[in-house]
């Protein structure tokens, strides 16, 4: 069997090799380190870990999108350097062996998802599993410290966030409904004023996943997660359905739920506060929003140099607020190349969900891309006030491996669908 030579993605993955060894050796120096082997160890293993995965493309004959590992690459790399940089010496450490971890996922991913409509058959099964996995943190959840917040099971050394499993699970659930009941969903048959509603017992299992995952983020104060969920299901329901109404009607319900969230939950009358006049608060709610506000500002257009700034400033730098070390060292450029590199990956993606074969693997990509486009929309808008922050991880860069994990099986399912695109139009084209 010959390999498919991917001239195209080994070219690109250049980048992020040369980014991530230039990186480095420049921290070294700014900090007077000296250059062992432990030192380069992190760039040692990327180059090995992502040249592997190339070769693994190649050699078993991958035809699916070759921006997609160069993208992903370079991001990755873009947060380990900010790790490398960052004080605490077993940060990028850990977050290695996440990158070891998730690159194997995804090719899992790709060599055990060979058809991903069968994925429909377990779209229950999927949704009520994630909802079970994320149930469990009332039970055995741990909290951070300085946090009540106990979104994470502990398995060992690190910890694991089952959100982040959960968005994948349910975006099979919605993409597999959807496709089963497109037409009624997108036709209707009940009028509500202006609207026309579907038949309700077609309706009650997607809301009611939907709802009950809401729920149960709500409760436990993960604002962000809520928000992402309620995004995806907008998102996929308005592509499922075709139908603009939907879009109107869920976002008067969230405007509702807001307000009432706002005037009844404290977590949300802190951030909302944060968000609208920082300032005041600034020595309270929002000194981690205003201390990211000052490390951007400080960066200027080409930044203070890699290892010259001040990151350490800002709380939580690492995982919500990885933009504010970026700006900061890279300035405004940099920042800008991280937005255009985002932009990037989720226009492939959205590429990829339009040259589907069936309509389940253009639902699924679609949903998939969601994740990544609104995950980052989220956090990057909470980190220059456009946004209430709200704590959740921007994808692929900042520290946390769970995140890092689910993102590698969201790109692994788009270079499958990629590939079976590939594959249908080579077929195609060798019939006519």
């Amino acid at each position: 069997m010959r390999p498919v030579f991917r001239i195209t993605e080994f070219q690109l993955l250049l980048t992020s090799w040369l980014f991530f060894g230039v990186g480095i050796v420049q921290i070294a120096l700014t900090k007077g380190l000296e250059l062992t082997t432990a030192g380069l160890a992190p760039a040692i293993v990327f180059v090995a870990l992502t040249f592997g995965v190339h070769a693994a493309l190649a050699i078993f004959r991958c035809r699916g999108d070759q921006l997609l590992l160069p993208i992903v690459s370079t991001l990755t790399a873009i947060g380990l350097v900010v790790m490398y940089r960052l004080p605490q010496a077993d940060l990028v450490s850990r977050q290695t062996i996440w990158a070891v971890i998730s690159y194997g996922a995804m090719l899992a991913t790709l060599a055990l998802v060979k058809d991903p409509p069968r994925l429909r058959h377990y779209r229950y099964i999927s949704a009520i599993a994630g909802l079970l996995l994320v149930a469990v943190t009332f039970v055995i959840g741990s909290a951070p410290p300085g946090s009540d917040e106990r979104l994470w099971i502990v398995l060992g050394p690190f910890q694991f966030q089952p959100s982040e499993i959960l968005k994948i699970l349910l975006v099979i659930f919605f993409a597999a409904y959807l496709d089963e009941y497109r037409e009624l969903i997108s036709r209707g048959r009940y009028r509500l004023g202006p609207f026309t509603l579907p038949p309700l017992p077609y309706l009650l299992p997607l809301l009611g996943m939907w709802g009950i995952s809401l729920l149960l983020l709500l409760i436990q104060k993960d604002l962000g997660g809520a928000l992402l969920f309620f995004g995806i299901f907008l998102t996929m329901l308005y592509v499922g359905s075709s139908r603009a109404s939907w879009v109107y009607i869920a976002l008067v319900a969230f405007g509702i739920a807001a307000t009432a969230a706002h005037r009844v939950v404290p977590v949300v009358q802190r951030r909302v506060e944060g968000w609208v006049d920082p300032w005041t608060h600034a020595s309270t709610s929002a000194y981690q929003v205003v201390q990211g506000l000052i490390a951007l500002a400080a960066g200027g257009i080409f930044g203070s140099g890699l290892g010259h700034g001040r990151p350490t400033s800002v709380p939580a730098v690492h995982t919500d607020l990885i933009i504010a070390a970026i700006g900061e060292e890279l300035g405004l450029l940099g920042s800008f190349a991280v937005l255009i590199l985002y932009m990037l990956l989720i226009y492939r993606g959205f590429r990829i969900a339009v040259a589907a074969a069936n309509s389940f693997n253009q639902l699924l990509a679609t949903g998939l891309t969601s994740v990544l486009a609104l995950q980052t929309l989220v956090i990057l808008g909470g980190s220059v006030r456009l946004l209430p922050l709200t704590g959740i991880t921007l994808p692929l860069v900042s520290y946390g491996g769970s995140s890092l994990l689910a993102n590698f099986v969201i790109v692994g399912l788009l270079l499958r669908i990629s590939h079976d695109n590939a594959r249908e139009a080579a077929r195609a084209q060798g019939g006519s």
